[in-house]
């Protein structure tokens, strides 16, 4: 019975597959259409005719390449602060000693239950007042204070390391700081890199926060793939939207590709207590 239970398995990942990249399939034909094929009835599946045009004429029609320094620049800042805050917050949390800290732990987790909508205002008008809007420090600060998953998933891995190497440090006169940065956080590779991919997504392709605080000069360009592509009548280029976000996703999968083994071995290790 190996044989059908182990097809049954690659059923359901092949299942799997389409599903997560049917959609990126069908944006990538959709950007190698011509217009006059995306209005075509019966629906052309496949184009008749393909053409990388859509991509040039989406580099081009809007200042693709500044809001994509926009968006680089606000996601690089932020997955490496926020990245460097979370793991020194779970370094605390993990081998520290304070009181209260339980309680603080499990209040800081239940803040991601939370929804983004409900501090839009709030977030607004605390930035608007401190003269912050059309700024990148929002992100700055967002970064410095760490985010709640980042800083459980640097608990659970600090929380499985060794006692005896804090105690060697400690008998050779290292204080916390020295522990953190010379034994532990070069240790913690696996979690680094599964939270450089996850706080860069995060960033790249948030659209709520870039639309609320910044001005069309420091958008990013997911802001801007969703309103940038139309013709004189105000109609939306659904070729040129396809051509412009299937170039979109290109950064996140660069950055997959160069630390995919860390991220693999984070997800695999540090929820394990």
């Amino acid at each position: 019975m190996v044989f059908p239970r182990r097809s049954a398995v690659y059923m359901l990942l092949v299942g799997a597959l389409v599903l997560f990249l049917g959609p990126f399939g069908w944006l990538l034909n959709t950007a190698l259409k011509n217009p006059s094929e995306l209005r075509a009835l019966p629906v052309h599946w496949w184009p008749h005719d393909p053409s990388l045009n859509n991509f040039y004429d989406a580099l081009t029609q809007i200042d693709y390449l500044g809001y994509a320094r926009n968006s680089l620049t606000i996601a690089t800042v932020y997955a490496l602060l926020v990245t460097l805050a979370s793991a020194w917050a779970g370094y605390g949390f993990a081998r520290l000693d304070a009181p209260g800290k339980r309680l603080i732990f499990s209040v800081l987790l239940s803040t991601m239950m939370l929804p983004q909508v409900l501090t839009l205002i709030p977030t607004y008008l605390l930035f608007a007042k401190m003269h912050l809007t059309n700024t990148y420090v929002p992100w700055v600060l967002w970064g410095l204070c760490g985010a709640p998953y980042l800083i459980f998933l640097f608990r659970q891995f600090f929380s499985n390391m060794p006692k005896e190497l804090e105690e060697a440090a400690i008998v050779d006169g290292c204080g916390q700081i020295r522990i953190f940065w010379r034994i532990f956080l070069p240790q913690s590779w696996p979690v680094i890199a599964t939270s450089l991919i996850l706080s860069f997504s995060w960033t790249w392709g948030d659209y709520v926060a870039p639309a609320l605080l910044l001005d069309d000069a420091h958008t990013t360009l997911a802001v801007k793939l969703a309103y940038g592509y139309v013709n004189e009548h105000g109609a939306p280029l659904g070729n040129l939207v396809a051509a412009g976000a299937v170039m979109y996703v290109v950064p996140v999968l660069a950055l997959f590709l160069i630390v995919q083994r860390g991220f693999v071995a984070g997800a695999a290790t540090s929820g394990l207590k």
